[in-house]
Formats: C-alpha cells, structure tokens, sequence
C-alpha cells in the first residue's frame, strides 16, 4: 500500500480564520461554492453599507441601561450623499449643533457617540453591549459621562466637533467599519483626546474588529478603559499613546484593574 496523501496544511488552517483560503479550484477555476459564498459576502458587505440606521432602537436599549441619549446627523442629508462626500459626514448638520446647544451638558470627563459609520448593522449589534461592558470601568474611575450622542450618516470625524461642543475631555466614537468580505458587522472604537475640529487620524487610538468572531465586548472594554486611563494621564492621544494593554492584561487571571489615571 502506497502512503496516504499529505494533508494540506492550508486545509487545518481554515477552522482558525474567516479568511478565504484553501478555496480548492474545478479546473482552472474556483469551485462554484467558493463563488457563490463569494458573491454572497459582496452583498453581505452592500447590504450593511446601504442599510438605514434605526437611531431609536440603539436609543431604547442605551436608555435602558440608564444612559441619557441625543440623537443628531452629521451635514449629509441622505445615505447617497453620505456615501459621495465623505466630507459631510465629519460635520454636524444645523439642526445637530442647535440640538447639542439644547441639551445643556457640558464638561464630562468622557463623551461616548454611537455612529452608523458604514455599516449600521455593527451599531445595532455591538454598541448597546459593549457600552454596559465598559459602564463597571466607568463606575469604578469615577468618570463623569456625559449624555450618549447617537449620530446619523456620521465620519468618525464628527466626533471631534460632538466633543467640542459638548467641552468634553475625550470622545469616544463606536462606529460601524467599512464592511469587509468576511465582516459586514465590525464595530471600531475611535478615542480623542480634548476633541476638537481639526483632528488628525494620527490624534486619536482606534480598536477595531468587535463581533462575535472577533474582540468580544469583555475585551474591547477593557483595552477602551485602558487607553483612556493612559490618555488622560499622559494628556493626549495618537501615535503617542501605544497600546499595552495587553501587557498589563496577561500578569492576571481575572479582570484588571484600571492604570492609575
């Protein structure tokens, strides 16, 4: 008897990732069930980039954890201009500044904003969980937090300028990721430090990936709270601030502690 054929390596890699590997081929060509899953994962990704953005469901479940919640849009007027310009995406509409003006709170030690980003389909999944996980964090830092913005057709950048005028110390944006082939639901947490119009990308940390085949809500917390403990005690945040969080979170078994602040 001959040896059996050697496994494909490739073949035991499949059950680590979503990645598309070791697809296998008919001929010279993918098999058609490689291609059909390909074409159902090109509409997976449309879908969560077009799909409307249901404001007040992520508000009922915010204010049933106690949150407080205004609701604004960025200057895009619809999701095909929002799309077009991104530009519109990082400004408040009028009505949103004149709402912000309304709700009277200012001077919050953090400000946390629940964006549709490109894909509505992570906010709707992921941000109400992962706000109850970070809220024990928040409660044992003694932060204040101001009202939740949630923020229609929005850029991560609108973040800078809800932060600014709500004179808050650090923003922190939970919006839904350009959808990927293997992740039309991937929610990303974007933290500034003293928002304000004009912030750069290379001004703020991002955590990205959270989903159920990705950065579980415990985990994403918990790096969040981290980075705004360190933000607030070096001052800024950006390529100055590095992540180490998971230096810290590997000398314990069980849930750490916040850096001092």
């Amino acid at each position: 008897m001959g040896e059996p054929p050697a496994r494909d390596p490739w073949t035991q890699l499949t059950g680590l990732t979503a990645a598309r590997i070791a697809l296998g081929r008919a001929g010279p060509a993918l098999p058609t069930r490689e291609v059909l899953a390909l074409a159902l994962a090109h509409a997976q990704a449309r879908d969560a980039a077009h799909a409307a953005f249901d404001a007040d469901a992520v508000a009922r479940g915010l204010e049933a954890l106690g949150h407080v919640t205004v609701q604004v849009a960025s200057a895009a007027p619809d999701r095909a201009t929002y799309l077009r310009r991104p530009d519109l995406g990082r400004r408040l509409s009028g009505a949103g500044r004149e709402t912000l003006e309304r709700s009277g709170a200012r001077g919050s030690d953090l400000v946390l904003v629940v964006a549709d980003g490109l894909s509505s389909a992570a906010a709707h999944a992921h941000a109400v969980p992962l706000v109850a996980a970070l809220a024990p964090y928040v409660d044992r830092a003694g932060w204040s937090l101001g009202p939740v913005v949630i923020a229609t057709q929005a850029r991560v950048a609108l973040g800078d300028e809800i932060g600014e005028r709500l004179g808050a110390g650090m923003v922190a944006l939970l919006v839904g990721e350009r959808p990927g082939l293997s992740s039309p639901d991937s929610l990303g947490v974007y933290l500034t430090h003293a928002p304000h119009v004009g912030r750069t990308d290379a001004e703020r940390n991002c955590i990205s990936n959270i989903r159920s085949e990705g950065l579980s809500y415990e985990e994403a917390a918990f790096k969040l709270a981290w980075h705004i403990a360190e933000a607030r005690r070096l001052g800024l945040t950006g390529v100055g601030l590095k992540d180490e969080s998971d230096l810290v979170s590997l000398t314990v078994e069980s849930r750490v502690p916040l850096p001092p602040a």
